[in-house]
């Protein structure tokens, strides 16, 4: 892959997962950044963090994916983030409720390897960037 590395801000409260991750976007062409907490990627984003894509997953303590889109929206905190969720939660009213909430993809952890996790949110970004 060519072309400037882009900005991820990956967020999950499974350490080992988020480190997992963390190491395949990198391999990717990314500069990772990781969360493992709604509050934890709020602060990050507070503190001018702006990534490209923000993947979060919806189950985590102190505050969950959608708390966190819902704070991301109303303080309008990386408004050009593309947002993704990557949940292993894959009923229809938690992803319409992403989708209400603004994201753009949404990705089922337990049908996905991780390299099918890049891919997918490479098929999101580019979507996303025509757009701007």
């Amino acid at each position: 892959m060519e072309g400037e590395k882009r900005k991820i801000l990956i967020v999950d409260d499974d350490n080992f997962l988020l480190d997992m991750y963390a190491l395949k976007f990198s391999q990717n062409n990314f500069i990772v950044h990781t969360a493992s907490s709604g509050a934890q990627a709020i602060e990050k984003l507070e503190d001018k963090l702006n990534p490209d894509v923000i993947l979060l997953d919806i189950i985590m303590p102190e505050m969950d994916g959608f708390e966190m889109l819902k704070k991301i929206n109303n303080e309008r905190l990386s408004p050009d983030s593309v947002k993704i969720i990557l949940s292993n939660k894959s009923e229809t009213e938690d992803i319409s409720r992403g989708e209400e909430l603004g994201i753009a993809g949404y990705i089922v952890k337990a049908s996905s390897t991780p390299m099918e996790v890049i891919e997918q949110v490479l098929n999101i970004l580019p979507k996303k960037v025509i757009e701007k």
